[in-house]
């Protein structure tokens, strides 16, 4: 079987077994269509060889590409492999003798609370587009939702009484999170606004945009991008980084990293532990700005 069939194959497997998000999928396709472009024809229609991804791994280091890319685009071709060789598309795998580049560690980036305050201050509340932008911050940081989690959220999926919301995470798995008080206040004051319920058109969806459809996260960091620049915030920060604000703030606070990995839907405590060195880094630069002999 052909690299491209074998993809195929690889790419209905994870759609329809496995429910992996359209996000997914074009990651995938995204790492998949690289390397195939580097690929000759002849390389294509036959089975690839260790020494085509040791010339794709050169490549890519010619290109000067960070080894969290590198990593990544290794890690697409593992598991295509990995699917393949248990599958019985191929007979041998060229990635099994492959190293993996050494992963450089960074820190998730994060803002202080004056700074979401100042961001959460920029909304026009007097029109029903600022009261939905400003509920949605509230809601990233009421409970550190992935923008593809937010953006998904039906009215069903609010529990207002309980101040709780499922949510329906990476690999189809479903969590319940609490809500703050603010936040239920927020979106409630967004969905009774009589604007809201004049152009709905998808009426299930929490989150509109400005015709009545379902907001997408496309759009949703849009606007962020157009709060932030206001605010004076850097660029690099995106919804994103309001969970990571939120996931860190709760470890200043004594939050366990066992309860922080269940509201964030992490599969693996390792990623939450990430938080430990921003909270590490964060009590250094108190203790070096505050210590009279620091």
């Amino acid at each position: 079987m052909d690299f491209p069939a074998i993809i195929d194959r690889f790419l209905e497997h994870l759609r329809v077994a496995r429910g992996a998000s359209e996000h997914t999928l074009r990651a995938y396709r995204s790492d998949f269509s690289f390397f195939s472009a580097f690929l000759s024809p002849k390389e294509l229609a036959a089975p690839i060889t260790k020494k085509s991804v040791r010339h794709y791994l050169a490549h890519l280091h010619e290109l000067k590409a960070s080894p969290q890319t590198i990593l990544r685009r290794l890690s697409a071709l593992r598991s295509l492999y990995k699917f393949a060789m248990r599958e019985k598309l191929v007979q041998e795998n060229p990635l099994e003798e492959i190293e993996r580049p050494k992963k450089q560690k960074k820190l998730p980036v994060w803002v202080t609370y004056e700074q979401v305050e100042l961001l959460f201050s920029k909304p026009d509340l007097s029109d029903h587009l600022g009261l939905r932008d400003r509920a949605i911050m509230e809601l990233f940081y009421s409970s550190g939702l992935r923008l593809s989690e937010l953006a998904a959220l039906k009215r069903s999926d609010l529990d207002a009484k309980n101040k709780t919301l499922r949510i329906l995470g990476k690999g189809k798995k479903e969590r319940i999170v609490p809500v703050t008080a603010t936040a239920v206040e927020w979106i409630l004051r967004y969905l009774e606004h009589p604007m809201r319920k004049k152009i709905e058109i998808d009426p299930q969806a929490i989150f509109l945009n400005w015709k009545g459809s379902k907001l997408t996260p496309r759009s949703i960091d849009r606007n962020f991008a157009a709060y932030l620049k206001a605010s004076g915030l850097s660029e690099k920060i995106t919804p994103h980084t309001i969970r990571h604000t939120i996931a860190t703030h709760w470890l200043e606070k004594g939050m366990d990293l066992k309860t922080i990995q269940l509201l964030l839907g992490h599969s693996s405590l390792a990623t939450t532990t990430i938080y430990t060195h921003v909270s590490s880094k964060l009590k250094r630069e108190v203790y070096d700005k505050t210590h009279p002999r620091a």
